[in-house]
């Protein structure tokens, strides 16, 4: 059974209300999810505090105790997860942010890599990035969907598209004009 064919397989019988089906997807996914949380935490500070284990099982928690989630396929798995995995990472800057009172917003930036180009080789502060993507949501939500979907959840412009359930031309011309956007936004 194809990697892909398995985790669609057990998100449909975990959506069933099938248990076993839970208890066997997170030894299928969790490679995925720890190189997921490896590469958010690459890009944090050095002396980041949580570890991508740590931010794995946090985020796993999270996902397994969705409710409401009709589970259809990997990709949409793999981007939930991507969104549960940034707001673990916001909120845990926010928290050290308010503990500190008065300590510097450099201590939050993250080095965006070549995934979103207009970033290379710049330093951007995670709370700030979140602050600007959720304007964009205010905006247009599907182009704040699909920066969530690319940057944070690592998928490709025809996983975000089936997760979305719209064609690939439109996902990449809206990654493009959200990318736009954001480097107008984040450049202020």
């Amino acid at each position: 059974m194809s990697s892909q064919k398995g985790v669609t397989e057990l998100l449909v019988g975990w959506s069933r209300g099938d248990r076993a089906a839970l208890d066997d997807l997170l030894p299928v996914v969790y490679g995925e999810l720890r190189s997921l949380a490896a590469n958010y935490l690459h890009r944090e500070r050095p002396d980041h505090t949580l570890q991508p284990t740590a931010l794995v099982h946090e985020a796993y928690l999270r996902l397994i105790d969705q409710r409401e989630v009709n589970w259809q396929n990997r990709a949409q798995f793999f981007g939930v997860a991507a969104q549960m995995m940034r707001r673990i990472l916001v909120n845990h800057a926010r928290d050290r942010h308010a503990s500190k009172r008065g300590g510097k917003a450099a201590d939050y930036k993250v080095s965006l890599d070549e995934a979103v180009s207009y970033f290379a080789e710049r330093d951007v502060e995670l709370v700030s990035l979140d602050d600007a993507l959720g304007e964009l949501e205010k905006l247009d939500s599907r182009q704040a969907e699909i920066v969530e979907l690319r940057f944070f959840g690592g998928l490709s412009i025809e996983e975000s598209a089936e997760v979305l359930g719209i064609s690939s031309a439109t996902v990449r011309r809206e990654w493009m004009t959200a990318k736009m956007w954001l480097k107008r936004e984040m450049s202020r």
